[in-house]
């Protein structure tokens, strides 16, 4: 079904990921006794640049190490021939979304001086948000890479005149081809897209273009009859009009 698909490495990165996210999160807030903030670059800086590491920086060593243990472990007690491959794509595809958090890690600062003249900054390093992390994972999701089932010494493309372009580290790995999501399948529990609601003047997933197929779309009107314009009267009790509106709803054919 849905397993070594492109659908699946998205999920193991981006759970690998929040679970990072979460964890330091928690740890800069202070909610946890086993971590805090990152120590180790206190008192450092560029006193010639006028600014210093200060405040309290993202641990996110902690973060990754935690990570690791609670989701790697039990993919890595996977026995048997047949789970090895899998086992070890799924171990890239999570490693690929930790890295994801520790690459978009930025630096913040906050000036200090006279009248706000920034003579001098302190810094700390903090996480991305958690959007920006998933469309980077998105994105890689997109230009997933499909590998070999039949795995040897090391994970390798499944385009035998490729397979001297190495895998990087930030690429996410698939072995199985997904299914067509766009029609229904009640086997794999695929639903289809026949029927839903789209948006037609959206580029984006909700749009007819997109989520339709190519089948195209119906278009029906809709009333909607609400109440509107209330007011309270002296005394005591609201007087409303009762509005009318038409609406074009589109759905998938």
């Amino acid at each position: 079904c849905f397993v070594g698909t492109k659908e699946t490495a998205f999920i193991y990165a981006v759970t690998s990921a929040g679970l990072v996210h979460s964890v330091t999160r928690s740890c800069s807030a202070g909610n946890m006794t086993e971590c805090s903030c990152d120590m180790n670059l206190r008192h450092g800086g560029s006193a010639t640049e006028g600014w210093h590491w200060g405040g309290c920086s993202d641990d996110i060593h902690y973060g990754m190490s935690f990570s690791r243990k609670f989701l790697d472990a039990p993919i890595k007690n996977l026995t048997g021939k047949s789970g090895r491959g899998l086992a070890a794509m799924n171990l890239h595809n999570n490693e690929v979304g930790r890295q994801a958090v520790a690459k978009l890690m930025s630096v913040d600062c906050r000036c200090h001086g006279v009248s706000g003249s920034c003579a001098v900054k302190t810094c700390w390093k903090t996480m991305s948000s958690f959007e920006k992390i998933g469309r980077f994972l998105k994105d890689k999701y997109e230009n997933s890479i499909q590998i070999s089932d039949r795995l040897k010494k090391k994970l390798r493309r499944k385009e035998k005149s490729q397979r001297k372009i190495p895998i990087g580290k930030e690429d996410l790995l698939y072995v199985n081809k997904s299914p067509n999501f766009c029609v229904e399948d009640q086997k794999l529990g695929i639903p289809g897209t026949q029927g839903r609601e789209c948006n037609r003047t959206s580029e984006g997933p909700d749009g007819c273009n997109l989520l339709c197929c190519g089948r195209g779309y119906n278009t029906h009107v809709v009333r909607h009859v609400e109440r509107c314009e209330c007011k309270f009267v002296w005394c005591c009790y609201v007087r409303c009009r009762r509005c009318e509106t038409m609406t074009d709803v589109h759905t998938c054919k």
